[in-house]
């Protein structure tokens, strides 16, 4: 006889055990039930060949038709103890019942059962949002969301006017102040709740057309919306261009009014004229824009440290110092770098020689030459012996910074001074005069 298994709720009986004649050997074609599942089938594989279903050692797959779903074991195989190694059954798909919606309602194919398929409409005066059909699927749920029924009559609101305004003076930006929206309700009058989609009054609004928009709700969720534009103007000047042989360093946009830009020359000029100039809010620049003249060396001090002062945060000093100008390594040092004085000037180095014995001694910078006294102290300060051919590299703060005995390649110099003695605006102005000297 076949044994019924039932479950609480299901739609139907899903597994079916028939008893078989029991054999007194384990080769007996019918060792376990006859295995049948409701609504589905149990597909069958044994080691003794297709015609056995139920001998010993069968394997069975289990699967439902569509629109049920099994429950248990997928893959069962029967045991020496005449049981299946499990149990399934098929239960109906079935999804929730969908809930009402507010002024509207819904009628279905199916109820909810696989493939039913749930219209929705709404009251008269209100007009359905979101999806108008849901299909029951097959893992028990519904296609879609929950649409809602909303009045078609939203609320009247009105925003405040449009506005221009000036930024502040040395800043890109204004503040802004306006008065909320008039919002009213045509239907029971509630407002629930009115939104801004932008900065709040009295925000900082930078240059340009900002679109300001609020939102009114009622309470059967109808929304209207208004806007206004805030529109920011900046007062600016001419773009100045830096000087010949020097550059600019602005504050804020560096155009902007209120904005000042101080006017700075390169190692070896100087600057003649006003150190700045402001952008006025008649949008024309203060004063009149200064030059950058060539430095003027002033030999003719009392001492070394008169003469390197000349050069603080200006200029980088190249020594050289010989014991005669027939020396093999000072003739060929100075003839190398006679044929780099572009990428000399570059990097603001001056070049300082010292050549000879007292009282023969020479010491010049270019044409210009430095009295005994300047030789003799710029030789202890920077320890350069007359006895052979050296050199110093010094910084523009005036510390030493490589010294060479032997003749090296401007590459060399040019090398070293820019890995580790460049400043960040040199930095900037070598990237944009990288091939000047080519």
């Amino acid at each position: 006889m076949a044994s019924q298994l039932s479950q609480s709720g299901a739609l139907s009986l899903l597994l079916f055990l028939t008893p078989a004649v029991t054999p007194t050997w384990y080769a007996a074609p019918r060792w376990c039930y006859t295995l049948n599942i409701q609504d589905g089938e149990a597909t069958c594989y044994s080691p003794r060949g297709g015609t056995y279903h139920s001998s010993l050692g069968t394997r069975c797959e289990l699967s439902c038709d569509r629109g049920f779903r099994l429950i248990g074991r997928r893959s069962v195989q029967c045991l020496p103890s005449r049981r299946w190694s499990g149990t399934a059954y098929c239960r109906q798909v079935r999804c929730h019942a969908l809930p009402f919606i507010t002024s509207g309602s819904y009628t279905c194919t199916n109820g909810v059962l696989l493939d039913s398929r749930c219209d929705y409409s709404c009251s008269s005066g209100y007009y359905l949002e979101g999806d108008r059909s849901r299909i029951c699927m097959e893992d028990g749920r519904w296609s879609g969301g929950e649409p809602v029924c909303v009045d078609i009559d939203p609320p009247k609101i009105r925003c405040p006017h449009s506005r221009e305004k000036m930024a502040e003076p040395e800043k890109l930006t204004a503040r802004v102040y306006w008065d909320p929206p008039l919002v009213k309700d045509s239907a029971d009058g509630t407002i629930t709740r009115v939104t801004l989609r932008g900065p709040e009054p009295g925000s900082h609004f930078p240059e340009g057309e900002h679109v300001i928009r609020y939102t009114a709700y009622d309470r059967a969720y109808n929304r209207a919306s208004c806007k206004f534009i805030v529109k920011v103007q900046v007062r600016r000047c001419p773009t100045l261009k830096p000087p010949q042989h020097g550059y600019l360093t602005c504050t804020s946009a560096g155009d902007n009014y209120g904005a000042t830009c101080e006017y700075h020359c390169d190692g070896g000029y100087e600057r003649q004229g006003t150190p700045s100039r402001v952008c006025q809010s008649s949008r024309q620049w203060s004063g009149s824009p200064p030059v950058c003249a060539p430095m003027k060396i002033n030999v003719n001090v009392n001492s070394a440290a008169g003469l390197l002062d000349q050069f603080y945060e200006k200029r980088r000093l190249l020594i050289v110092s010989a014991p005669d100008p027939s020396n093999r390594y000072y003739k060929m040092q100075i003839s190398m770098l006679q044929q780099s004085t572009c990428g000399l000037d570059l990097r603001h180095v001056t070049i300082i020689e010292l050549v000879g014995q007292p009282p023969q001694e020479v010491g010049r910078i270019r044409e210009q030459q430095l009295s005994a006294n300047i030789i003799e102290e710029l030789r202890q300060f920077q320890h350069l012996t007359r006895s052979y051919f050296n050199m110093v590299l010094i910084d523009k703060q005036g510390i030493d910074r490589e010294r060479y005995m032997e003749p090296v390649t401007p590459e060399e110099i040019f090398t070293f001074i820019d890995d580790y003695l460049l400043s960040n605006q040199e930095l900037i102005q070598r990237r944009e005069q990288r091939d000047m000297c080519e």
